[in-house]
């Protein structure tokens, strides 16, 4: 396993991260996902170990608490051998003080994370989402003393538009504040939309990229062709929705240039797109999902080899869409994008400098 800065701190995380959004899963949206309980979930941190995944992603939000509390069930008696990510700040109720950042609400969130985890501190604690309603201030600040008091160690973000981001770290720099580290991303290869903005921000200012759903909520895991029904396990059958949107055509156009390659590598599907995501600037560890162990292994499958330039650059092809304004004039050639060199997408893009 391959092991990359996370953005510009001094924390070195692995290239394929777990996330543990199946552990505990009950509702509609995470009961879709897996249900993975406290047994399983223990094996499936052996397996990850002995890959050498060794961070593991949550959040509070994720069945009510319940993947966390398995997480920290599964990882009992080896804390020391993870890195432990998780995120809040979506609403976990109806109350005033059960939604944001504000400076009670995570002081509490945090307090609760750690119960459920059964740990004394959270390596990588996330913003879930950006909460208007609360002075960065205020945010950063409180932030600030929980790693004073060493209850987090580093700080990030997650689905922050590239103004809540960029006014957050020149807070942080002009009040001497702990800067973000990481971003939790979707980007995948159905959803590039992190490249037109967030990537080139992440690139400029040392913020290390985590990717969430790289298969496209559930798209891109080989069992999804043209002219075919939703295979009838697929989780898209109720939780489409609630995901990012693509649209058929170009998911399939995507899919076929993934087949072709599948068949040149012997590799499966999902771990094609896995791979491509590894090879993209500013990727620090891409966050991957199992329901069994059968699912893990295959994911694991990703690392340990690369695709070629000519693979990449036809999955590149395939994928490609035209930004919206302001974006799509900086993508074209001449013109706006003399102004603008394109991010060299090749040549150790996998760590920001």
């Amino acid at each position: 396993m391959e092991y990359r800065r996370l953005g510009a701190s001094g924390l070195k995380v692995p290239a394929l991260s777990f996330g543990a959004g199946t552990f505990g899963g009950s509702g509609p949206m995470f009961g879709a996902w897996g249900t993975v309980d406290a047994t399983e979930a223990r094996r499936m941190v052996d397996i990850c170990l002995d890959a050498g995944v060794t961070m593991f992603d949550t959040a509070d939000v994720y069945s009510d608490g319940a993947s966390e509390d398995v997480l920290g069930q599964a990882i009992k008696g080896r804390r020391d051998k993870v890195l432990i990510s998780t995120k809040a700040g979506l609403p976990m109720g109806d109350g005033p003080h059960e939604a944001g950042t504000s400076r009670s609400r995570l002081l509490t969130s945090v307090d609760d994370a750690l119960r459920r985890l059964g740990t004394d501190h959270i390596d990588l604690f996330q913003l879930h989402a950006y909460d208007a309603g609360t002075p960065i201030e205020e945010v950063l600040s409180t932030l600030a003393g929980l790693v004073q008091a060493g209850k987090i160690r580093y700080t990030g973000v997650s689905n922050f538009s590239g103004w809540h981001l960029m006014k957050s770290l020149a807070t942080a720099d002009r009040y001497g504040y702990p800067r973000y580290a990481a971003h939790q991303v979707y980007y995948s290869l159905v959803g590039r939309d992190y490249e037109w903005e967030l990537m080139p921000l992440g690139r400029e200012e040392g913020v290390g990229a985590l990717v969430w759903s790289p298969l496209g909520w559930g798209r891109l895991t080989g069992k999804i062709r043209r002219g075919r029904p939703l295979p009838a396990q697929s989780r898209l059958h109720q939780t489409a929705d609630s995901g990012p949107p693509v649209s058929d055509d170009h998911l399939y156009d995507v899919v076929d240039a993934l087949d072709e390659i599948a068949a040149e590598t012997g590799k499966s599907v999902p771990q094609i797109a896995l791979n491509w995501l590894l090879q993209r600037p500013t990727v620090a560890s891409v966050i991957i999902g199992a329901r069994d162990e059968h699912q893990l292994g295959q994911n694991l499958g990703a690392v340990g080899w690369s695709l070629t330039a000519d693979q990449t650059a036809r999955l590149d092809k395939a994928s490609e869409i035209t930004p919206p304004y302001p974006y799509y004039p900086y993508h074209r050639p001449g013109g706006f994008a003399q102004l603008n060199p394109p991010i060299p997408m090749s040549g150790g893009a996998g760590r920001c400098p």
